[in-house]
């Protein structure tokens, strides 16, 4: 009877530790569709490391983050020296991250698995902005978001910052901004971010029209500069246009 007891409890307890690994990690695939070099980075709260990549324009880079990761971010890091002065937007000393970048940088975040199994994502702004993002399931049949807009361009002046627009919370440090003493509402720089990005959070509580869930499993993919439009140059012969790496034979008949 003993015997019988301790293999039932055996087989118990291997069950909670083989179910964990049951849930299959989130596949982010991110790409760099800028038209200039990104150093792309991720992190979580959790126990998994994050990570780092240089991708020239057109490159992409494939993660898998563990089920029930919390805290999660990507982001892309701009104007990067490798002479020890760093990046200029979303900086975190090292190639490979293993903690969040500095401001401004665009955030894509996640929490995987969370209640009731579901994955929560938003697009954030909260760390300022530097490039656009376009944050979309590739399985689970729920809706992308994006946020990609001439925010940099029409930063206002007391935001500015080399290749980014900064979030009022870094520049002033006040409550009204960083929403630290309690419930907090939009301020004029919270609704310059919300009006050029709908779906993004525009300071700390913008909760209601930011949050989206998908099923948990769900893969994602992050595309940087979603909305770039590719160099159109002349090939060698005149009517030859090349768009991106696409070719177009053009042909121009006059009227008799």
């Amino acid at each position: 009877m003993v015997t019988s007891t301790t293999a039932v409890l055996c087989r118990f307890f291997l069950f909670l530790f083989l179910l964990p690994l049951s849930i299959n990690a989130a596949t982010f695939q991110i790409i760099n569709n800028c038209s200039f070099t990104v150093w792309a980075a991720w992190a979580t709260t959790g126990p998994q490391a994050g990570g780092g990549s240089q991708l020239n324009s057109g490159q992409s880079w494939t993660i898998d983050i563990n089920a029930g990761s919390t805290g999660g971010r990507i982001w892309a890091r701009t104007g990067c020296s490798s002479d020890g002065r760093g990046c200029q937007t979303g900086d975190c000393g090292v190639l490979q991250c293993q903690g969040y970048g500095r401001e401004p940088n665009t955030l894509a975040e996640f929490s995987l698995n969370q209640s009731n199994n579901l994955d929560f994502f938003d697009i954030s702004n909260v760390a300022g902005y530097n490039v656009g993002i376009d944050f979309s399931p590739t399985t689970g049949g729920c809706r992308g978001i994006q946020c990609y807009a001439n925010i940099v361009r029409e930063c206002p002046a007391a935001l500015r910052a080399p290749r980014g627009c900064n979030d009022p919370c870094t520049v002033f440090g006040t409550p009204q901004y960083c929403c630290t003493n309690g419930p907090c509402e939009p301020t004029d720089f919270s609704r310059f971010f919300k009006k050029r990005c709908p779906d993004a959070y525009s300071y700390p509580q913008d909760d209601q029209t930011s949050t989206f869930t998908c099923p948990g499993g769900t893969s994602y993919r992050v595309t940087f500069c979603p909305g770039h439009v590719p160099k159109i140059t002349q090939g060698n012969d005149s009517n030859i246009v090349n768009i991106g790496n696409i070719k177009l034979v053009v042909t121009i008949r006059l009227s008799q």
